[in-house]
């Protein structure tokens, strides 16, 4: 390979879209060699794919694919022609950036599942394919080829196969292959640079999605919404705030893409997560007979985000959704991770889901629109991933307060970006807060409780956050786990950025009986997440229920 230029190719895509069959035509034009991964998996291994997956699992799989890609992507002048989910793990999509020109082939979900059945009518001997062992194979299609849209769009051309000839798709590849080379040429591939856009990408068990954060990034909002393979009509669920300020602005960019908009705006704030809020949309979304492949975009702050998350989760049992955050808390904690949910009079986000959303695009120009109580209020969240997990960024927190004050652009991105980085980190090792999620809970516990106590209607819930984290942090330290120096430390930098430390007036005992009804009780017993340091957190269940109370008693005499 030449120096500045791009040596291999590299297939991805969907099962069925072609990578084999056109690869042998590519690499047979090209005088090169075709290479499958599976092929080379099952020479390792020495056994079938199918007999992996049932006598080791998928993650021994997974770990031989990466070991057969690392292999393949040393060799010069190949085609290689890789598994369709391939691209869900980032070491395997750095391996390829760095190999070649990565080419997805694309094709319809209606199409795959055309070519699939037709496969297996055509060889009745082969096993049973496990995208048609389910009851709804097209359906199972649409879910699992949607939850790899976004890292399918990394790549640096898409060939659309649905009506091509192998002929004519293997021309359309090596045109992108030479449009590939001059572009290395001048400084890297597309799909480092489309990667370099995200803030993150969050990878779970099952799907992945990319974080953009950015100046002006709602213009993008159409575009990157047809890069994640969405189509379709696009339901705009927003608030009274924020709805006059972009709501237009957003139908514009949707429709300039070639998206059908409607729109539904909720009154502002928490009362308007609830169910029968809920149901209003659903009557609202049946009313224009949404489908399965349209899209709903939660456009606003958390409350909207739950909201409309819950709606997308449980509508016809799951319809894409597009998280669109205008709050700071929003852009890096409320939008990332997939928690939706309604509340319930006895307690908040008692009703809710896990549910992916298949985008987040934080534009921070919108900011600048925020009232400044819930500007401060958000800055708490971010505080928070500082506490519990980058010491780093608390020192920039402590260091460029007031940059941040004034949403200096630099200074703004880079530390939204940071903290969205740092949900994405823990919710991909953790979706479905079985261990290390649980550590976002610092300061929830007694947040929610002083939320619920008020009905709330007296906290943001940054504000909350605020006290609760102060709450958790003396509690760190009566119980031994902390220096007096560290919680100082955190009620200085909270004090920085305006948010409170403690509060009056509110009744201790509906505090302590909300907390009991909190979701991180386990066996009637609160799992407090407690620090041992910046950046060092421990669960812990066995926190005397005097130092509780004393504490918040303190809390609330103050």
């Amino acid at each position: 390979m030449g120096e500045g230029t791009i040596g291999n190719i590299i297939l991805i895509g969907f099962s069925y879209t072609g990578k084999s069959s056109v690869g042998r035509e590519v690499a047979r034009k090209l005088g090169w060699r075709l290479v499958d991964t599976d092929d080379e998996i099952v020479r390792l291994s020495g056994k079938p794919i199918a007999d992996i997956f049932a006598q080791d699992g998928e993650k021994r799989f997974r770990e031989m694919e990466k070991e057969a890609l690392e292999n393949v992507c040393r060799e010069k002048d190949v085609v290689i022609s890789t598994g369709g989910g391939i691209v869900m793990d980032p070491a395997n999509r750095e391996v390829m950036g760095n190999c070649g020109v990565v080419i997805c082939l694309e094709a319809k979900p209606t199409t795959i599942h055309r070519r699939l059945l037709k496969d297996a009518e055509d060889n009745p001997e082969q096993e049973v394919r496990p995208l048609l062992a389910v009851a709804d194979p097209l359906g199972r299609i649409e879910q699992l080829k949607g939850s790899r849209q976004p890292l399918y769009a990394l790549a640096d051309w898409t060939v659309h196969t649905d009506n091509l000839t192998i002929e004519e798709v293997a021309e359309e590849i090596i045109h992108g292959w030479e449009k590939g080379q001059k572009r290395g040429g001048e400084g890297g591939n597309v799909s480092q640079k489309v990667q370099q856009d995200a803030a993150c990408v969050v990878t779970t068990a099952t799907e992945s999605y990319p974080v953009f954060v950015g100046w002006g990034f709602l213009e993008q909002l159409g575009e990157r919404m047809r890069d994640a393979g969405l189509q379709g009509s696009a339901y705009v669920v927003s608030d009274s705030q924020v709805f006059p300020l972009y709501g237009d602005a957003v139908r514009s960019i949707l429709e300039k893409a070639g998206f059908a908009v409607d729109s539904m705006v909720v009154p502002q704030g928490e009362q308007s997560k609830s169910f029968e809020t809920a149901i209003h949309i659903y009557d609202w979304l049946v009313g224009n007979r949404a489908e399965r492949r349209d899209s709903v975009i939660a456009l606003g702050g958390g409350v909207v985000g739950d909201l409309a998350g819950f709606v997308a989760a449980t509508f016809l049992r799951g319809i894409p959704l597009v998280q669109v955050p205008t709050s700071l808390i929003g852009m890096f904690d409320s939008a990332i991770g997939g928690k939706v949910a309604v509340d319930h009079p006895q307690g908040k986000n008692l009703i809710g889901a896990f549910y992916q959303p298949r985008l987040v695009i934080a534009d921070i120009q919108t900011l600048t629109t925020l009232p400044q109580r819930e500007l401060v209020s958000g800055w708490a969240e971010v505080i928070k991933h500082a506490m519990i997990r980058d010491v780093h960024l608390m020192e920039l927190l402590e260091e460029r307060a007031e940059g941040l004050h004034r949403l200096d652009r630099e200074v703004t991105t880079r530390v939204v970006s940071r903290s969205a980085a740092i949900k994405a980190e823990v919710v991909s090792e953790d979706e479905k807060e079985g261990g290390l999620r649980a550590i976002l809970n610092y300061g929830h516990t007694i947040g929610h409780g002083l939320e619920a106590a008020t009905d709330y209607g007296r906290f943001l819930h940054g504000e909350a956050v605020a006290i609760g984290m102060m709450g958790a942090a003396m509690i760190s330290q009566r119980v031994g786990l902390l220096s007096s120096e560290v919680v100082r430390r955190q009620r200085s930098l909270l004090e920085m950025f305006g948010l409170p430390t403690s509060c009056s007036d509110v009744d201790l005992g509906s505090v302590m009986g909300a907390m009991k009804l909190d979701k991180k009780v386990r066996g009637k017993k609160i799992r407090w997440v407690l620090l041992t340091d910046v950046g060092q957190t421990v669960i812990r269940d066995d926190v005397p229920g005097d130092v509780v109370e004393n504490v918040i008693r303190e809390l609330l005499q103050s």
